[in-house]
């Protein structure tokens, strides 16, 4: 329902995570699945992941799924990777999450190689055939290491909308975090490719600020304990030191805009997308 409403406002594009065992966290561990039915409500928007965890992925069979998906929804599948976040996902899977990183770069090969149209073991080659959905792929990094990687291929980027930060520097901004996340990415990009860089953050917009910080302090106060252990340093409890350590954008239509505007990351960016969670 929220993707037939952005359509009809006139949104781009909108992007679906993955989540395996965890309602919690967004609890769809199927999104081409669920993007398959959306693109079948839907005739403009732009349909995303955002993305595919692929290290727990068969890469052919998501190279087939993607292909279908892109020709049901006309060629509107915009294909977001990535190597995943949360460990206990992978022991259900019967990896190891150390392992995570040199699983997805070897997924990530096979991936391309089947959606290219080359030839795969056995000389079988994808059908039907995407080769379109080469220039779709996106690649989701923390680091500079894994920008430069994704330039090097001609991918898309995608900045997270929150990032832990270092212990010598807990109060760095987003933007100190990405900047050079996004210098690595241009640095290593072939010049004749115009860059793809997706920048994700949360925002939630009311019509009333007390309405807007009451909903956001619900939320981010349940889900600190949670960014704590995924590595978040938190220098205090109150609704602004949550805000300010999970870099949401809340309030009015002008409060979001004005706190928005700081963020030196977004001029960089050729997509701006905007999510809710973790506030209620």
């Amino acid at each position: 329902r929220q993707i037939v409403q952005a359509e009809k406002l006139g949104f781009d594009s909108a992007w679906v995570a993955q989540h395996h065992f965890s309602r919690s966290e967004g609890g769809l561990p199927a999104p081409l699945v669920f993007l398959a039915h959306v693109a079948a409500l839907t005739s403009r928007i732009r349909l995303g992941t955002g993305i595919v965890t692929l290290p727990l992925e068969q890469p052919i069979r998501v190279a087939e799924d993607a292909a279908v998906l892109d020709l049901l929804s006309s060629g509107r599948l915009e294909l977001g990777v990535g190597s995943g976040g949360t460990p206990s996902s992978f022991i259900a899977f019967g990896h190891d999450s150390a392992d995570r990183a040199a699983i997805f770069e070897r997924h990530l090969a096979t991936l391309r190689t089947a959606l290219a149209g080359s030839p795969l073991p056995g000389d079988s080659v994808l059908y039907p055939a995407s080769h379109p959905l080469t220039e779709r792929i996106w690649q989701a990094t923390f680091s500079s290491n894994g920008s430069r990687r994704a330039g090097q291929a001609g991918d898309g980027l995608m900045l997270s909308r929150t990032q832990p930060r270092p212990a010598e520097a807990p109060r760095a901004t987003l933007s100190d975090i990405q900047h050079p996340i996004v210098d690595a990415y241009l640095s290593s990009r072939p010049g004749e490719l115009a860059p793809r860089i997706v920048a994700s953050r949360t925002l939630f917009v009311a019509d009333d600020r007390a309405v807007a910080r009451r909903h956001a302090e619900a939320g981010l106060q349940r889900a600190a304990a949670a960014l704590k252990r995924a590595g978040h340093v938190f220098d205090g409890d109150t609704l602004d030191d949550l805000i300010r350590a999970t870099d949401t954008h809340v309030g009015t239509v002008d409060e979001v805009i004005a706190s928005l505007s700081t963020d030196t990351v977004l001029p960089r960016a050729t997509d701006v997308v905007f999510q809710v969670h973790s506030v209620d």
